[in-house]
């Protein structure tokens, strides 16, 4: 009897192979096999509104094949069994295959770590397709498609074709607005910190800190002044013994924050680390609100604690979620097997591991103790009472007990360790000096921030975070420096027209009630049709309402010193594809324009010919983001383009296309970067990831019986300079090859 077990993943359909039989054939769908269309030109038969918001799918490009196989295998089989992800996610994947397959009575297998134990368990115990769960995601997807389609649109119309708004995108990026503008208005104003350096009666140097920062410098000379001459003396000690508990196993947010602040990976780059060692059997989903641990993870870990450290540091714990809008019924993040004290193919992958596992371990380790001290000082007569002179004071803790923290030591902190002093000791002070510093506004926020943030006011789910701050920095509205979030110009620019707009639709309160709405479809408390119907209606006449308002054609004017190079008027701020500019407040009468930093920016120039599609229009050689191009003159009218010879000519390798033997590798940029393509493209679709070296591969290929590869060397790096840049090849990856040989 042939079993057909179908997974989203090849890497999980590889690992789960191991655990299988003979009588078992895994394949992979790579993901969804469908999805409603995300083009605007599409939108009009995306959603049937009419009939209760019916999305209409399509086959997602580039996966007719694997439809194709995963049909001939169904055929072949005796039983198909969907072992997809175990969220909502992965219960539409399943649906979507299903329906594609025609098995209306599909069976779900459903498994939280991909073990041998949890397979075989899990292959006994199918189900149906969970419904409610399905519903709740394609409610999420039409939703948000609904909201991207009506936005977005309007944004095209009256800001600047291109840009982009989503249901979390754009609160989101308002949050990072609002930090923005309060740190733009922040004045700055001078104060001083004072240090005193002094020595107890056996010689133990310690520092103390004023408890006042001073605002006024003749204030600052005055507590210098009597802080010299008098004698100083112990005011007070207190000593106070606390304890520090350890965090919660990691969900999806807190990992993504904990990994951002401490190996300074990104969301999406934390997801990517996580997704590859759940799909080897390493940890469990990683897609979780959950912060429990099952019995046999628990039992698991209390054997190795104390083992490893001894009882005196196992404090066995269960954790439960605070949160209401807590979901997915399955486990925290944690390793398959906690012996195994390291995992992963990659540094990174290994550095997460690491990372989950010692959280997981110290969750069920006992707290640490502290002895924490502070030191009170008074200078002559006067005491911590007396308000005309601060007093001087210095904190510090020293470790009782490790606990915890001795699997996580990072996550203690500096200590001060502070000599031995009692109340009323007599200080020598040795230095006593100011430094004057300024008040600073509030910081950006980070990647991590951002996540805890949006999870404290319910915007999104831990699943979708690595999507939104992905899809910020794809729009251009985000820019990350030294961890820091920056908003663009065009950023501030599009937050800007939604808050003045649409501010209901991007507020929070709207946002978290859409995701307990969603929360209820997956509880089969509310229903997919009420959900859409209660959002689309008052959304749809808002949009219509505000097609009304004008476009904004610049946002605001420019200062002063800003004159147009061409005629002397006056500039406004305005929104190009690249950001911000400067242009000539009498546009179109007159096209002068200017960098925000001053300089010309030089306007079209007629190549003399006429545009061969509109017949109207003159040719014109415009600057664009990756240099110089032609355009008609009449654009956005007529979109005809093309690239400028003398650009061209740069881009060019001087290695001949082998595929078609007519034309040459040149530069192009896309979405990833730069790549090389054939300059007969469309015609020929030839294209390599780097820059050709001009040679020609010649390592024996198998799908050419033995025969030299034929396909063009490509730069590699500074350890593989050349490979192959078919990648099928085995010379793909020549640094694998004398390991073969060998």
């Amino acid at each position: 009897m042939t079993k057909l077990l179908i997974v989203e993943s090849p890497a999980k359909s590889k690992t789960i192979s191991k655990y299988l039989g003979k009588d078992y054939v895994v394949e992979s769908s790579i993901g969804h096999i469908r999805d409603i269309p995300k083009s605007a030109s599409k939108k009009a038969n995306a959603v049937d509104i009419e009939n209760n918001f019916k999305p209409n799918y399509e086959t997602i490009v580039g996966k007719e094949k694997v439809i194709a196989t995963l049909k001939r295998e169904a055929k072949k089989a005796d039983e198909v069994l969907l072992a997809m992800d175990p969220d909502r996610e992965g219960e539409a994947i399943a649906w979507h295959i299903a329906e594609v397959l025609k098995m209306p009575n599909a069976q779900r297998v459903v498994f939280n770590e991909i073990t041998e134990e949890a397979v075989q368990k899990a292959i006994l115990k199918p189900r149906p397709i969970d419904q409610n769960l399905r519903k709740a995601q394609e409610a999420r997807r039409v939703l948000d498609r609904l909201f991207g389609y009506g936005l977005s649109g309007l944004i095209w119309k009256k800001l600047r074709y291109g840009l982009s708004a989503g249901r979390v995108q754009s609160p989101a990026l308002r949050i990072l607005m609002e930090r923005e503008r309060l740190i733009r208005a922040f004045i700055p104003e001078d104060y001083w910190t004072i240090t005193a350096d002094v020595k107890n009666k056996i010689g133990n140097m310690f520092s103390l800190i004023c408890s006042e920062e001073p605002r006024d410098k003749k204030k600052v000379e005055k507590i210098l002044k009597i802080a010299d001459k008098e004698t100083w003396k112990i005011l007070e000690v207190k000593e106070s013994e606390a304890k520090r508990s350890p965090r919660a196993p990691f969900i999806t947010s807190t990992l993504q924050q904990t990994a951002s602040s401490r190996l300074g990976y990104s969301p999406s780059q934390t997801m990517m680390f996580a997704q590859k060692l759940y799909e080897a059997g390493y940890i469990t989903y990683m897609r979780t609100d959950s912060i429990t641990l099952s019995k046999n993870a628990q039992g698991q870990a209390h054997s190795l604690i104390s083992k490893q450290f001894g009882k005196e540091y196992l404090e066995p714990r269960v954790f439960k979620s605070k949160s209401k809008n807590a979901q997915e019924a399955h486990e925290a993040i944690r390793p398959s097997n906690l012996s195994l004290e390291t995992a992963g193919k990659t540094k990174e992958q290994q550095n997460l591991y690491s990372l989950i596992r010692n959280r997981t371990l110290a969750s069920q380790m006992s707290d640490a103790r502290l002895l924490k001290t502070k030191i009170i000082a008074s200078v002559g007569k006067r005491d911590q009472k007396d308000t005309d002179f601060p007093y001087f004071s210095i904190n510090g803790s020293r470790l009782l007990f490790d606990g915890w923290l001795k699997i996580d030591p990072t996550a203690r902190g500096e200590d001060v360790e502070l000599p031995e002093v009692k109340t009323g000791d007599i200080l020598d002070l040795l230095k006593i000096y100011s430094e004057a510093k300024e008040t600073t506004p509030p910081t950006r926020y980070s990647e991590a921030s951002l996540i805890k943030e949006l999870e404290k006011r319910g915007l999104g789910r831990p699943s979708t975070y690595a999507t939104i701050t992905r899809t910020l920095y794809d729009r251009g509205y985000v820019e990350k420096i030294n961890k820091a979030l920056f908003p663009t110009d065009t950023g501030d620019a599009v937050s800007s027209f939604l808050e003045n707009h649409f501010e209901k639709y991007i507020s929070d309160d709207f946002t978290a009630k859409m995701e307990n709405e969603l929360d209820e479809v997956a509880e089969g408390e509310n229903t997919y049709e009420k959900t859409l119907g209660d959002f689309y209606a008052p959304f749809l006449k808002e949009i219509k309402d505000k097609d009304k308002i004008e476009k904004i054609s610049n946002l605001g004017p420019a200062e002063d010193k800003y004159k147009c190079p061409k005629c002397g008027a006056g500039m406004v701020y305005k929104l190009g594809k690249s950001g911000k500019f400067i242009s000539c407040e009498k546009f179109p009468d007159c096209d002068g324009a200017l960098t925000l930093e001053g300089k010309e920016i030089e306007g079209p120039k007629e190549t003399g010919e006429k545009c061969p599609d509109c017949k109207d229009g003159k040719l014109v050689i415009r600057e664009g983001k990756f240099g110089k191009f032609v355009s008609c003159s009449t654009y956005p009218k007529c979109k005809f383009i093309k690239e400028d010879e003398e650009e061209r000519k740069k881009k060019m390798s001087g290695v001949k296309c082998p595929m078609c033997e007519d034309g040459e590798m040149m530069e192009r940029r896309g979405r990833f970067g730069i790549f090389y393509s054939c300059s007969n493209y469309p015609k020929c679709k030839n294209a390599i990831k780097t820059k050709p070296t001009g040679k020609i591969c010649d390592h024996p290929s198998d799908a050419k019986a033995g025969l030299p590869c034929g396909a063009l060397m490509m730069q590699g790096t500074k350890t593989i300079p050349e490979r192959c840049s078919d990648k099928n090849c085995p010379n793909h990856n020549p640094h694998k090859l004398s390991k073969l040989v060998g």
